[in-house]
């Protein structure tokens, strides 16, 4: 068999090779939607904060002058600062179905770590928990949402051959918004609101402070989950200005008690409903197509990518009841907008109060990522 080259990706033109080799690989997979090229190039790049933070390497596979496969490599600084013991990581993991390459990718994503003090290798993550999170092991029959990676079934396959152990796994649940709450629940929904206790959108005229909100209701929210790494104020920022075309006041929720936010919840427009079909192009004729998608047409379905309520607030009988709260505003508003089902994703295999919390709105997992790891 012909040698395996793997190649740093050093500029613009290899990146563009990186971001399109996944397309030629899934060319047959009904499921794929290929990303936007442009908010792809930003994302790797130095544009995204999390680079001011992290340290990341990519590289190309290339075989008989043909790219056949890619992975990066990435050390979290502000992980690291919180536990010592973080993992380095593994991500962007794409290649052809062949077992010699997938140990070249990722014994080079591993020696590049060895060399940098890294004990353990934690992924894949694209590029960090974050962001998108684990291979697809389960639910290949049906496209990714917006932010959510989608992998051909033999990827995680040859991840666990060579030999990684699972981490963890991460599920998206599917809600049918057309279906009600459970009748419990609407019961107490369907009261009067304790005094002090408020249900709004997100304010786009005071965004700025509504991202810093949002920023410290998901860090306080999550802090004690499984690999957890703080959103930083410039990466909700940068997130909100990404995904402002998307973002709607009526798809979002945040509840105030006494008058501080407590907590808060985030659906956007499912993207790739609209850019099904533009084979990641947005020029020449892309925009036409994806305005008329998005603003005519309407697109069917959306993604909650954040939702938290504080911890503090989470403990009594009226903080259990801020998730179904928030939900049934956004649901009520999203039905009015023509939306018939909202991904609720990732959530932690076993992070039981969220996933009953979820599955009490008849709501189905139909999607499981795994992360893998490996001492080095």
């Amino acid at each position: 068999m012909s040698e395996i080259k793997i190649i740093p990706v050093t500029d613009k033109k290899l990146l563009k090779r990186f971001i399109l080799l996944p397309e030629r690989l899934h060319q047959t997979d009904p499921a794929y939607i290929a990303p936007l090229h442009m908010e792809r190039e930003e994302a790797l790049s130095s544009k995204n904060p999390f680079f001011s933070h992290a340290e990341v390497q990519f590289w190309l596979a290339v075989r008989d002058g043909r790219d056949v496969g890619r992975i990066s490599a990435q050390i979290d600084k502000l992980a690291r600062s919180l536990r010592p013991d973080a993992p380095g990581m593994f991500g962007m993991l794409a290649a052809e179905n062949d077992p010699d390459l997938f140990a070249l990718l990722l014994e080079t994503a591993a020696n590049w770590l060895r060399q940098r003090g890294m004990a353990r290798m934690q992924g894949p993550f694209n590029l960090n928990i974050n962001e998108e999170t684990g291979a697809l092991i389960d639910g290949f029959d049906t496209p990714p949402m917006l932010l959510m990676p989608h992998d051909l079934p033999y990827v995680a396959q040859q991840i666990e051959a060579l030999g990684m152990q699972k981490a963890k796994d991460v599920i998206a649940y599917l809600y049918d918004m057309r279906v009600d709450l459970p009748d419990s629940v609407r019961r107490l929904l369907d009261r009067t609101l304790p005094p002090g206790l408020k249900v709004r959108p997100l304010n786009m005229k005071r965004i700025k402070e509504e991202i810093q909100n949002v920023t410290s209701i998901f860090n306080d929210a999550w802090s004690q989950n499984w690999g957890f790494v703080p959103l930083t104020e410039e990466e909700t920022d940068y997130l909100s200005k990404s995904l402002k075309p998307l973002l709607h006041p009526r798809l979002t929720s945040l509840v105030e008690r006494n008058g501080e936010p407590v907590a808060f919840m985030i659906a956007l427009p499912n993207l790739n409903e609209a850019i099904k079909g533009l084979n990641g192009k947005i020029l020449p004729f892309g925009w036409t197509t994806l305005l008329w998608r998005l603003k005519v047409a309407g697109v069917k379905t959306a993604r909650v990518p954040l939702m938290g309520v504080r911890r503090s607030a989470a403990k009594d009988m009226i903080g259990s009841l801020m998730p179904y709260l928030m939900i049934d505003m956004v649901r009520r508003e999203g039905l009015k907008m023509g939306y018939t089902h909202i991904e609720l994703s990732w959530i932690l295999e076993d992070n039981m109060p969220m996933r009953r919390m979820i599955e009490s709105l008849n709501a189905k997992p139909y999607k499981t990522y795994r992360v893998f790891e490996t001492a080095l």
